[in-house]
């Protein structure tokens, strides 16, 4: 008995040993490690996300500046007259919305992908009478699993994505409120004194009080209708550029993951293609989500309100013309290029330092 309880006595002074020797940097990848299989899945997802989206968002604030009509000269005068005016942090106005956004959302995004993939394959598996662990997973399959996995991470984080939007329509400055048009009223007044206060917080709780919590999902129809073909098509061309690879490479790469800069080449590919056959949709969104708040200052002509995401293509195509329904296009190639591919090269490598399995 005693010598039992020296034996634990000495294998605890062991380990703690080997903890207090080893690198913290090891320490934590062996600590993530021993998290739960959707806990690590929710880590990767989460911090590939807020990676990318970070180190793009002096481009997303220009590109929405662009889309709701208030950009100012080219791409790099926008950008300079930001810093100008409100300094670096300017150029990531909104980011601390969008981040607290993405995070979850792609946390949720690429998690919720995995499991439909999963399900899906096991599903078709069983249809075609093959076992599972046989089952070759078609891009076809990454196509219906990643439109699946967009539209849940879209209904759980929109209104994130909504106060985004605002905070970063807003260019007047932290001085005074928003001027109101006059028969504006008292929920444009609200909705504009809380994007002047430009709060996350205050932006959420003003837009339920003005707009009720619909209000919140104002746009959500052209979002998930843009979402579904978006995120599958994304998924799609990722791994169906992944799968040709590994065809072409089969000694190079079979059971590995592909250099950094392949991954990152097939991820800009992906999120190119994506938004080329989407990007009207988001045009639409985004006047959906500021519309109230372009009402309520009275700057700008009058439009017909955009009710719908077919009704509102066709608005912003009859009044703005057809090139409104790519404004920003371009901005957006500088900003999806970057974003896409840290985006999917960050989670691979994610999945490989959190021992998550890799879908090759």
């Amino acid at each position: 008995m005693g010598l039992a309880a020296d034996e634990r006595v000495a294998g605890s002074c062991s380990t703690s040993g080997r903890e207090l020797h080893a690198p913290p940097v090891q320490l934590l990848q062996e600590r993530l490690r021993s998290l739960p299989f959707l806990a690590k899945e929710l880590i990767a997802g989460g911090t590939a996300g807020g990676l990318a989206k970070t180190c793009v968002a002096p481009l997303e604030r220009v590109k929405i500046l662009f889309q709701t009509g208030r950009m100012r000269g080219s791409v790099g005068a926008t950008l300079i007259n930001i810093w100008q005016q409100e300094g670096i942090k300017g150029l990531f106005k909104g980011n601390g919305a969008s981040v607290l956004r993405i995070v979850p959302y792609s946390a949720l995004h690429f998690s919720a992908y995995e499991s439909y993939r999963q399900a899906l394959a096991g599903f078709f598996s069983r249809h075609a009478g093959v076992p599972e662990a046989e089952f070759h997973v078609t891009p076809a399959v990454d196509l219906l699993a990643g439109s699946a996995a967009g539209a849940t991470a879209v209904l759980v984080t929109y209104p994130l994505d909504l106060v985004r939007t605002r905070l970063a329509y807003d260019v007047e400055g932290r001085a005074a409120p928003v001027p109101v048009a006059a028969g504006s009223g008292t929920a444009g007044m609200r909705i504009a004194m809380a994007t002047a206060r430009r709060s996350i917080v205050g932006v959420l709780a003003e837009t339920v009080r003005a707009e009720g919590v619909t209000g919140l999902y104002r746009g959500i129809g052209p979002t998930l209708l843009g979402i579904l073909p978006y995120a599958g098509l994304k998924f799609y061309v990722y791994q169906s550029l992944k799968a040709e690879y590994r065809r072409m490479f089969p000694a190079s790469s079979s059971n590995t993951r592909l250099p950094v800069g392949t991954m990152l080449g097939f991820g800009a590919c992906a999120g190119l293609v994506a938004q080329t056959a989407t990007y009207p949709l988001d045009v639409v969104r985004r006047q959906m989500q500021v519309q109230a708040l372009r009402d309520a200052s009275g700057s700008g002509p009058a439009r017909t309100p955009i009710r719908s995401t077919l009704q509102g293509l066709a608005v912003v195509a009859r009044e703005q013309g057809w090139r409104a329904l790519y404004a920003g296009l371009s901005i957006n190639y500088l900003k999806v290029v970057p974003s896409t591919a840290i985006g999917f090269t960050a989670y691979d490598a994610l999945k490989q330092y959190l021992d998550l399995p890799q879908n090759l």
